[in-house]
């Protein structure tokens, strides 16, 4: 096939082309016969042209011509040569009658068929006697199986089994060779069951006893069979199965059971009746109590005992690897049966433990590693024993966490167990000392007698006494009197006597169960707060103390406040602190109370202390370990700590939600920090041991602080939701509104005075003015955002708004020592929430003129911009005035 040239290249016009060109292009009316004709003429002389071209390139080189024909002309007469002999040749190999190939074919038929039948004899020959040879071997196994010869019996089998597999193809297959097959199989499986039935006679292990036959007598047997044959003749994974169970049974039926429980042990040799020998050792459990060393003695007795009758008839790979096996439940059954349950719980146990301990090294170095052939090397009662003082120790450790865990879990979800602990104030550049007043099931439960609630007369000062405690430890020491730190320039009373302690709510003159408070006003305010509050004296700030003043935990109260970033400091002005040190300073002493759980706690830390330090200088351990004695029970001190820490908030979640839940729990922290400071002075303990429990001394610090605020911010936010309900004192013009507002701020009242009698019976003063002053300060804060937010107040709603604000004035009595009030210095906003009640109801000129003499400093200026646009009208002096404010504060 001719490619097509490209259109661009140029193209050879033959005649044909030419002329079918023509053709094309003519019409009906330009074609004749003439022009035929001529398209006739010129394609015949166009082919005589091609041949004259012919013949002269023939012409002009005739050799070469007349050498091609020639050469042509004899190959094809060789090619038809070729083909005839071809032809003859395929007649001669592939003709049917006398062809090369039928006859080669029919030869090879005729010797296939002679092999054939040789090979089928020679076959039949070799199952004929192959066949002969199991039937042989058939017949010994029979015989033997029959006459009781069992381990013939199972050579025989096992060599019938072997025959029988190695059966030529053309037998295996034959139903001959199934049939003795199966009957192969029914004396394999009667051999077995006699070979279990033998070893099931010649070795018992019970629960009672353990029975070994040297020789076995079978059905069908004229003499008996040793047991050490029997044995041997049973298959692989019999007598596997065999050995696993002898394992279970001896482990479980004798040597845990040997140390586990008061056990004795007889042997005897005897004869049955048929006169075969029958070694015997029974196993008996007495009512009476076995010492440990008696059930080590017992187990060697039956260990000596299956060396001498057991061992000995196993086949010779299992006689030593079987006792092997025996070594590691021995060894754990010492550990865990033995040593561990008896591993004593105090420290005068540990000399008979010791010597328990060096009989079980010795048992294991005789019998587990000599007579059972265990590991020399890896020896893991001595190893254990080496490190038993790490041991006890642990143990010992796990015990006092689970018993203070345990005391916890009980004392925690209890309400009102509690006692008053002390803390004395002096003067500023004493440390403080805190002492335990009393002790009391519920703070409630006190004589109604008393005048002075909170105080505690000198003469009638409480002591922590023993029998005060809630839950008597008799562990280790725990009924011992936790002794008072001694420190220099301080002493501490020797005894202390119980003071009962009034209702607190009596002292404040207000009862839980009484009918709500009136919203009182600024008078109302004033008389009460010099005939009710203050007047007992809760703390007893008048009395003498016998003990010589001793710096507080709570010391520097105010100056705590002001650290904190939570407590801003009142109004910005330096008259609250100079209040708070007059107020403060001439405190002596101050009680709150503390949950008795707290007293466990301290004992259990002086005691894992005491312990430790007497088991470090006791050296009854022998050996060195890589632990100093008693260092992990003196760690456990820290971690009854943090075990308190972390379990007691958890536990005491589950109690009814009230508000003394987080302020006790700071006590509780508070006292613990101070009562650790304490053991931490007179206790000789290591400085790691040292260092733990000062962090976690300062854990406890930062839990007594955290709860302690956090409990003031869940009162503000609850105070908070209840102010909500005012809608930000809008509208308070119209009665209706105003008496919503009366509500709420009455009920707010009630709210925080109510708090303030709870918290007075639990805090210690100087943390009550903390906690009542922030509460209050939230209160104030949120009434005075919601007043300076409202863009206009008329006259009506200034003085309704003025009347609302003095019903908190009331909250002044809560902040009264001496005849002098204090709330300046606890309450940041209460000055400027009194001016702002004076503004609400102010003109224009005392609102200059407080400006002007500084009495606004508490105020912002944007919020006196704001207060002044909403009270008065705009006006010239009203622009005046603002631009008199925006200038700033003239006194700062």
């Amino acid at each position: 096939m001719a490619f097509p040239l490209p259109s661009h290249l140029p193209r050879k016009v033959d005649v044909s082309s030419q002329i079918l060109s023509k053709l094309d292009s003519a019409t009906w009316k330009t074609l004749n016969s003439s022009v035929a004709l001529s398209w006739c003429q010129e394609l015949d002389e166009c082919i005589n042209q091609a041949k004259n071209r012919i013949h002269d390139r023939i012409r002009s080189d005739i050799a070469a011509f007349d050498a091609q024909l020639s050469s042509a002309k004899s190959a094809q007469e060789r090619l038809y040569t070729l083909s005839d002999g071809i032809d003859s040749l395929n007649r001669s190999v592939f003709d049917p009658e006398s062809g090369a190939a039928s006859s080669t074919l029919e030869t090879l038929k005729q010797h296939h068929a002679l092999a054939q039948a040789s090979l089928n004899a020679d076959v039949l020959h070799a199952s004929l006697q192959h066949l002969v040879k199991c039937k042989a071997q058939l017949d010994l196994a029979q015989t033997t199986a029959d006459t009781g010869d069992l381990p013939a019996a199972v050579r025989a089998c096992s060599e019938l089994q072997r025959v029988l597999a190695a059966s030529p193809g053309p037998l295996a297959e034959a139903s001959v060779v199934g049939d003795m097959k199966r009957v192969s199989q029914v004396i394999d499986n009667r051999v077995s069951e006699l070979l279990e039935y033998a070893c099931s006679v010649g070795l018992v292990v019970t629960e009672q006893y353990i029975t070994v036959r040297p020789s076995v007598l079978v059905s069908g047997s004229a003499t008996p069979l040793p047991l050490s044959s029997v044995l041997s003749s049973l298959s692989p994974s019999a007598l596997t199965a065999r050995l696993a169970s002898l394992r279970r049974d001896l482990t479980s039926h004798y040597v845990d059971r040997i140390l586990h429980s008061s056990t004795s042990v007889t042997s005897t040799t005897e004869d049955d009746s048929s006169d075969i020998i029958v070694h015997k050792i029974q196993c008996f459990t007495s009512k009476d109590s076995i010492s440990h060393d008696i059930s080590l003695n017992t187990l060697s007795r039956v260990l000596d005992f299956l060396d001498e009758k057991v061992f000995l008839h196993l086949p010779s790979p299992q006689r030593e690897s079987f006792p092997r096996t025996l070594a590691k439940p021995v060894t754990l059954s010492i550990m865990t049966n033995l040593l561990i349950p008896s591993l004593p719980s105090t420290l005068e146990g540990l000399p008979a433990f010791l010597q328990l301990t060096r009989k079980a090294v010795e048992f294991e170095s005789q019998y587990v590693v000599g007579l059972l052939g265990g590991d020399s090397v890896d020896r893991e009662v001595k190893a254990w024993a080496d490190n038993l003082c790490a041991h006890y120790e642990r143990a010992r450790r796990v015990h006092i966490l689970g018993t203070i865990r345990n005391v916890i879990l009980e004392r925690a979800a209890r309400i009102g167990d509690t006692f008053v602990a002390e803390v004395h104030i002096s003067p500023e550049g004493v440390l403080p000392v805190q002492t335990t007043v009393a002790n009391q099931r519920n703070v409630t439960e006190c004589s109604p007698s008393s005048e002075d609630a909170w105080n505690l007369d000198d003469n009638q000062s409480f002591g922590m006494n023993q029998s005060g405690s809630a839950v008597d430890e008799q562990n280790w020491g725990f009924d011992d009197e936790i002794e008072q730190p001694e420190r220099t320039g301080v002493t501490s009373e020797s005894s202390s006597e119980v003071k009962a302690d009034p209702d607190p709510g009596d002292a404040w003159g207000w009862n839980d169960d009484g009918p709500p408070e009136e919203p009182i006003g600024e008078e109302a305010g004033s008389s009460s707060s010099q005939d009710g509050l203050w007047d007992d004296d809760p703390w007893g700030d008048n009395d003498s103390p016998t003990n010589p003043p001793a710096a507080p935990a709570i010391a520097g109260v105010v100056q705590m406040q002001k650290s904190t970033p939570e407590q801003p400091v009142a109004g910005g002005s330096t008259n609250g602190s100079s209040k708070t040190s007059r107020g403060l300073s001439h405190v002596s002493k101050e009680t709150y109370l503390v949950s008795t759980l707290t007293t466990e706690v301290v004992r259990t830390i002086e005691s894992c202390l005491e312990e430790g330090k007497a088991l470090a200088t006791s050296h009854i351990f022998p050996q060195p370990s890589t632990l100093s004695p008693g260092n992990l029970i003196m760690h456990s001190a820290s971690l009854v700590l943090e075990l308190y820490c972390g379990l007691y908030p958890v536990v005491a979640a589950s109690r009814p939600s009230d508000a003394t839940l987080h302020v006790q729990f700071s006590n509780d922290c508070f006292y613990l920090s101070e009562e650790l400071d304490r053991v931490l002075l007179k206790a000789e303990a290591p400085s790691d041991v040292q260092r733990k429990l000062q962090e976690g001394r300062a854990d406890l610090i930062v839990l007594a602080d955290s709860w302690f605020y956090d409990a003031i911010d869940k009162q503000v936010m609850a105070l908070c939701n209840t102010l909500a309900s005012a809608g930000g004192f809008t509208g308070t013009s119209d009665q209706d509104r105003y008496d919503e507002c009366e509500t709420t701020v009455t009920a707010v009242l009630q709210n925080i005075k109510r708090l303030a009698r709870t918290w007075k019976r639990v805090l210690p003063k100087g943390k009550y003015y903390i906690a009542m002053g922030n509460v209050v300060d939230g209160v104030l804060s949120r009434i005075l955002d919601d007043i300076l937010a409202i863009p206009d107040i008329p006259e009506v709603e200034s003085h309704k708004l003025g009347e609302l604000c003095r019903i908190l004035f009331a909250l002044e009595e809560l902040f009264v020592e001496d005849a002098e009030s204090l709330v300046a210095s606890f309450v940041p906003s209460w000055l400027k929430f009194s001016y702002l009640s004076e503004l609400l109801e102010a003109s224009m000129a005392d609102l200059t003129y407080l400006f002007d003499e500084g009495a606004l400093v508490d105020f912002e200026i944007d919020e006196l911009v704001k207060l002044v646009r909403a009270l008065f009208a705009d006006t010239p002096l009203r622009t005046k005035t603002l631009n008199k404010i925006t200038g700033g504060h003239p006194i700062r």
